[in-house]
């Protein structure tokens, strides 16, 4: 009897140690799966602003081009999907400055005011030397909040950022 009482009390001490690692464990599988699913959310929205804003308004009216907010429009559209927050989104330019496109392609513009995201149209895709690929690029931020807590990361933010660029269509 002696012996059966001290397995119990072992075991028990065992679980209590073992049990909150193995919930931290699931918290972070948890918490990292929401930040993946946020940046498939965010980068979907990005290709889709992109491939929207590449597009001409109808096949039958010329090249006139899609406006930027119609462009935020279609980008917070799946991100509303999500239940992503709008005001969180924000306006992230490309790293480096984009290289116009040479003519008859539209001027570059950039960076517009009053959208959230960056829309740059009549960007230079490829390299100079071959053949001119015209395209549009779409990118903005997302702000991601861990909450984990008893470690280092509790409430820390990490910044999500979605990148997309496709070729206009002639």
């Amino acid at each position: 009897m002696r012996r059966l009482g001290r397995a119990e009390g072992a075991e028990i001490a065992e679980a209590a140690l073992v049990l909150p690692l193995v919930f931290m464990f699931l918290l972070g599988i948890v918490w990292f799966g929401r930040a993946f699913q946020i940046y498939a959310t965010i980068t979907q929205a990005a290709q889709q602003g992109a491939i929207l804003a590449a597009r001409p308004t109808c096949a039958t009216c010329g090249n006139t081009p899609r406006t930027n907010t119609q462009v935020q429009d279609a980008v917070y559209a799946i991100t509303d999907t999500a239940s992503l927050n709008r005001a969180l989104i924000a306006q992230d330019p490309p790293a480096t400055l984009p290289v116009d496109c040479p003519p008859p392609a539209p001027p570059l513009t950039c960076s517009p005011s009053g959208v959230s995201i960056t829309i740059c149209r009549g960007v230079l895709l490829n390299s100079p030397s071959s053949l001119a690929q015209c395209g549009v690029i779409v990118s903005f931020k997302y702000p991601f909040q861990f909450y984990f807590p008893f470690t280092s990361v509790n409430f820390q933010t990490i910044t999500l950022r979605a990148y997309a660029q496709t070729r206009m269509e002639n």
